[in-house]
């Protein structure tokens, strides 16, 4: 597949992002931010570890101070972050895992037993990094379990900590043009698998065949795949469900909702068809949810509260004729977390800011009757927002 546009080299993202970090780290009351989540991790040093994804959570950690970022992690994660650009000195381990070596590349085959656990490693990070003894280190409190906050604070007695998630998620809430750019070669990814799944999609093709054309597009085009749901008939109204080998059938619903990861960077898009032609009831649903994604278009821009947007989405859609409109959110950030502060939901006053991403998305699910969607990824600009994607956004007619 073609790339549609230059990619900002991933070198050059990781610099722009460590000073930004580092930028928001002289302004802040610590002395030391304590990143713990793989994306935090990911944005202040560029290692995303490969275990981390595999298991659902990180062991790797990241101190970062103004002079020095100091990783803390299992042997394991060793290499395969000396090779993603950490220096040697910069990586203190814990665990047992053990690499040979060849000629002079050694250094990881040293750290055996460095130290037993995370919280002993973490603690040697945060010295190595320069923390003073007595300092403030934010921590990243949400992807801290409460056993490792308490051994840390017992490892290090002298430390205050306080919460930085919110901090965190504050400094990664406004993309570079980088990160713009990797977000929207994302949708467009998932945007492909669903044109090339409409192209196949007919009466006696099953969810599951669908399901395969948009994960095998995203991976030719260099994502990984993260969520298929391509669901069909009543089905479509099982909100995140897996395929199955049910096949289409005139009439039926057929709902996408896929997402991908490009380099750390994630998307979210969700399409609607029908086998054959749309019945007045589903057409005027459709437009009706389709209305309240145009309301919040139209409104987001800077200084607008995510709270107005949802507001408008739900009010649009029931003075639409879909009423009533019941929903938690109608959106939510995206970067290198699928959902990512702000989300677009009652009660989150938070204002949009400039440069900040975006997935607006009105879904509808009614079960024994079927369920639509229509998600876009955007990004807030000057006066408003910008589309990420391009895919239109009607009710798709395939064949009968």
């Amino acid at each position: 597949m073609t790339t549609l546009f230059t990619l900002t080299p991933r070198s050059t993202l990781v610099a722009e992002r460590t000073a930004r970090l580092l930028a928001r780290l002289a302004e802040a009351p610590f002395d030391a931010v304590l990143a713990l989540s793989g994306p935090n991790v990911d944005y202040a040093t560029g290692y995303r570890s490969m275990s981390g994804s595999v298991h659902g959570t990180s062991a790797v950690a990241a101190v970062v101070t103004g002079a020095r970022t100091v990783l803390a992690g299992p042997v394991a994660d060793s290499a395969p972050a000396f090779d993603a650009g950490v220096g040697e000195d910069d990586f203190v381990a814990f665990g047992r895992f053990y690499f040979e070596s060849a000629g002079s590349a050694a250094t990881p085959t040293l750290l055996v037993d460095q130290h037993p656990g995370a919280p002993e490693a973490i603690a040697a990070a945060v010295a190595r990094a320069g923390v003073p003894a007595a300092g403030t280190v934010g921590l990243d409190d949400a992807a801290c379990p409460g056993p490792l906050r308490a051994a840390l604070a017992a490892a290090l007695p002298g430390i205050t900590f306080v919460d930085a998630s919110a901090w965190l998620a504050g400094v990664r809430a406004r993309k570079l043009p980088g990160e713009v750019e990797l977000l929207a070669r994302a949708a467009r990814l998932a945007e492909a698998g669903i044109v090339a799944a409409l192209a196949t999609a007919r009466t006696g093709v099953s969810e599951q065949e669908l399901a395969r054309i948009v994960s095998r597009t995203m991976v030719d085009g260099g994502a990984q795949p993260k969520f298929v749901v391509v669901t069909a008939g009543e089905r479509s109204a099982l909100s995140d469900a897996v395929a199955t080998g049910r096949l289409l059938a005139p009439g039926d619903l057929l709902r996408f909702d896929v997402g991908c990861l490009l380099d750390g960077y994630w998307s979210d898009i969700g399409r609607t068809a029908v086998v054959g032609r749309p019945t007045a009831l589903q057409s005027s649903r459709y437009d009706a949810i389709l209305d309240g994604l145009d309301a919040e278009l139209a409104l987001a821009r800077p200084g607008v509260s995510a709270s107005a947007v949802f507001d408008a989405a739900v009010a649009t859609t029931e003075s639409a004729g879909l009423a009533p409109y019941r929903r938690h959110h109608c959106g939510h950030g995206i970067g290198l977390d699928v959902y990512e502060a702000p989300i677009v939901r009652p009660g989150q006053d938070v204002p949009l800011e400039e440069g900040m991403t975006f997935c607006f998305e009105t879904p509808y699910y009614e079960i024994g009757w079927g369920g639509m969607m229509v998600e876009d990824a955007l990004v807030v600009t000057a006066d408003g927002v910008a589309p990420l994607t391009s895919l239109a956004r009607g009710l798709t007619e395939v064949p009968a």
